[in-house]
């Protein structure tokens, strides 16, 4: 392999990987446009979902967990059955959570989301058990054998499948939030909760909606990283690389999460490469975090967020 094709394919690695880190962002984004508010449980959500979906085409018995083949149902029924899920945990969020918290500071909405993060990581261990558990819908796995034959180069299929996904989830979301009602009924209610409330939009509904949403875009990255590592529940700590995902991208831009996700990964890749062996290695650990803090002191806003100027 040429210098040449080996940076290439340092850098479709590194595309690959912030596709997946996109994908979590994605979540994040969707709860701050709509509330104002990290959700700290997105990360959790996309475990809750993973757990959920495995359990269903294993079919586990919840609490026992033990499995029988005869409640195992066909992917396309758990993946239904797990989008119902995450839309009553949705509803279950607004009327627990959401609602008695309404008009408080962000700083308490923050912990609830903290505290949510906990109870569904305790529920995912409790109703299907914390062992590491395989994810097989039949996506395809491996080298790409085109890739490797026509460039000698290697690059995943899941990833290639997880790029796709995440362009089509991108283009729908910001059509959804751009061009229709709802769309902008959500951004009316991250900008002011009253105000929307004056005009006759539905808090309740906003959130459950947008919730729901979230909750299925967790199912997809769920879905990506399981079929990649296994469902276990070092998968809930991705939320804390998105974290500099978002930083990079802007907290309000759907686009902005895919290129901030595109940037820390191709990033981290090269650093590790490249960097890696004068400062002893391990710079893809530590890299995401330090480039998100370069990005706070000369662009705190991201790439695409909005810039916010209050009036005192």
């Amino acid at each position: 392999m040429t210098e040449f094709s080996f940076f290439i394919e340092a850098v479709l690695s590194g595309l690959m990987a912030g596709v997946m880190y996109s994908l979590v962002a994605l979540g994040f984004v969707l709860i701050f446009k709509a509330s104002g508010v990290f959700n700290f449980a997105q990360g959790v959500m996309a475990l809750f979902a993973g757990l959920t979906l495995v359990g269903l085409l294993q079919g586990t018995i919840p609490f026992i967990h033990t499995n029988n083949p005869a409640f195992a149902l066909p992917p396309w029924a758990a993946i239904l059955v797990t989008v119902a899920v995450m839309v009553v945990l949705a509803i279950l969020i607004e009327r627990l959570m959401l609602r008695p918290l309404v008009n408080q500071e962000e700083i308490i909405l923050f912990m609830a989301t903290l505290g949510l993060a906990y109870v569904l990581e305790g529920a995912g261990d409790i109703l299907w058990g914390s062992d590491v558990k395989v994810l097989d819908l039949g996506l395809p796995q491996g080298a790409s054998d085109w890739m490797l034959d026509t460039f000698n180069i290697y690059v995943e299929k899941i990833e290639v499948v997880a790029a796709v996904t995440a362009g089509i989830l991108v283009t729908v979301l910001a059509i959804f939030f751009q061009k229709t009602r709802i769309g902008r009924a959500l951004r009316a209610v991250a900008d002011d909760h009253q105000a929307a409330l004056s005009v006759g939009i539905s808090l309740s509904t906003i959130w459950i909606i947008v919730w729901s949403v979230a909750g299925i875009v967790a199912l997809v990255a769920g879905i990506m990283w399981g079929a990649k590592s296994g469902i276990q529940f070092s998968l809930s700590l991705i939320a804390l690389k998105a974290l500099p995902v978002l930083i990079l991208g802007g907290f309000t831009s759907i686009p902005g999460a895919i290129v901030g996700g595109l940037i820390i990964g191709v990033g981290e890749k090269l650093a590790e490469i490249y960097a890696g062996p004068y400062v002893g290695g391990a710079i893809e650990n530590w890299f995401a975090y330090m480039l998100a803090l370069v990005f706070l002191l000369f662009r705190p806003q991201g790439l695409f967020g909005e810039k916010i100027i209050e009036r005192v």
